[in-house]
């Protein structure tokens, strides 16, 4: 039972109208809204990794009465003990709490986990917990490497469970409408498609030394697969993103989302070519990696779909910061997080003023996801592993191009490149004695 879902949805987005609605729902107005519901009708849920979307998708999750927090699981202690108070603000008891995700798995009141740990964990734990018999919420990018979303997606393939990936504008009503509206074909031929982040808020990264480990943090656990390095507080919480060991800087952290739609749009897969141009331009001298400045122009058939991202400015295309841009020969449509609106070619055609944003997609991603579980239907999914698969697929595509320099081929066929520079990024590098998942 899923109790008065759309007055929960209503209330998370009088919070905060558009990306942030239900990230920022305070857990004493959760406190209020959760009811009691019969422990035959419980579902158990664990979270791998606190910090930051997990718990929200968490906290998402827990606005239905069913859910039951079951058990946390973090490498940071700091973590573990704020995540506990903040549940215990909405009448939550402790739950179990665990800094190895194994033990979580072996948890047999765990019936659902969420998967909110860095992108170089999520192969592992997604894998190990469908071969638990658990049904997964993992949050995007699928991965961190084209060779483990191939493994991601012949695992749950083979499997009868549930997975749902954090792409969660795939259940957010005013984007399911405007690709609606790009499939009408009222837009006429598309020859472009447009997906871009201009991340304002985000500045240099300052060059810091290597410290010990925070008290609490298992670091070794952190770094898991990932090549082993002092740790150094840019690569840990949140920053990660920027450096390549656990991340793909912006192209697979906004990009999965973005792309995702443009691909939806175009009804498209994977390209014939990629190429891509940038570089640290905006911070050459700071602490991060990956771009903070790219170009992504992905070939199709009759159309390309081109990626732009840049920090530290604000003024991406059609004076959004982030969005994705349909270009037909009748008129263009717009589309972002706060609504979308159709631009007219001259008097080609009508053009249409902006359709806002209604309420929280994160939770009617949640929902979605929960009624799958209950159903045990994986085609009611809005973003089974196939549609996180596809994103990062492409995104990882792009970050191979940029790091090449060159204009890359792919062969759907073989799955490869047609150069070896490109197709020696393809695997995945396990270390520190960890190993990719076997294949079922």
């Amino acid at each position: 039972m899923i109790h008065n879902r759309r007055k929960f949805i209503k209330q998370g987005s009088l919070i905060g109208v558009g990306t942030a609605a239900a990230f920022l729902f305070p857990m004493d107005l959760l406190a209020s809204i959760r009811r009691k519901t019969s422990p035959n009708d419980k579902i158990g849920v664990g979270l791998i990794g606190c910090n930051g979307m997990g718990f929200s998708d968490l906290t998402s999750m827990l606005k239905m009465s069913e859910i039951q927090v079951v058990a946390l699981c973090d490498v940071d202690d700091s973590v573990l003990k704020k995540r506990t108070a903040d549940l215990e603000k909405a009448g939550i008891k402790k739950p179990k709490l665990y800094k190895d995700y194994r033990k979580l798995l072996e948890d047999k009141d765990v019936d659902v986990v969420i998967i909110g740990t860095p992108d170089h964990w999520h192969c592992l734990q997604l894998s190990d917990a469908v071969k638990a018999g658990k049904d997964v919420y993992c949050e995007k990018p699928l991965a961190n490497s084209i060779e483990e979303c191939n493994l991601m997606l012949n695992s749950v393939q083979a499997s009868d469970r549930m997975v749902q990936i954090g792409q969660w504008q795939r259940s957010q009503p005013h984007f399911v409408d405007a690709i609606d509206f790009v499939h009408s074909g009222k837009l006429g031929e598309i020859r472009l498609a447009k997906a871009w982040a201009y991340q304002g808020w985000m500045g240099s990264i300052p060059v810091l030394p290597d410290t010990a480990a925070p008290a609490g943090v298992d670091y070794d656990m952190w770094l898991g697969p990932a090549p082993k390095r002092p740790f150094n507080a840019n690569r840990f919480h949140f920053n990660f993103r920027w450096y390549w060991d656990y991340a793909g800087g912006l192209m697979t952290d906004w990009g999965v989302h973005l792309i995702d739609y443009a691909l939806y749009g175009m009804k498209a897969n994977t390209p014939k070519s990629v190429m891509a141009l940038g570089g640290k331009f905006a911070y050459p001298d700071d602490a991060s990696e990956t771009p903070d400045t790219l170009q992504t122009v992905y070939e199709y058939d009759g159309f390309s779909i081109l990626w732009e991202h840049a920090t530290g400015i604000d003024n991406g295309n059609y004076g959004r910061n982030h969005g994705i841009s349909f270009i037909g020969n009748n008129g263009t449509l717009v589309l972002d997080r706060k609504g979308w609106e159709v631009i007219s070619e001259k008097d080609k055609m009508q053009s249409i003023p902006l359709q806002k944003n209604q309420g929280s997609g994160l939770d009617n991603h949640t929902v979605n996801f929960i009624e799958a579980v209950k159903s045990r239907d994986g085609s009611k999914l809005k973003a089974p592993l196939q549609v996180g698969y596809d994103a990062a697929l492409v995104c990882h595509m792009g970050n191979i191009a940029f790091k090449t320099g060159n204009r890359i081929y792919w062969d759907n066929y073989s799955g490869q490149f047609s150069e070896d520079k490109a197709n020696d990024l393809i695997p995945a590098h396990y270390h520190n004695g960890w190993e990719l998942p076997k294949g079922r």
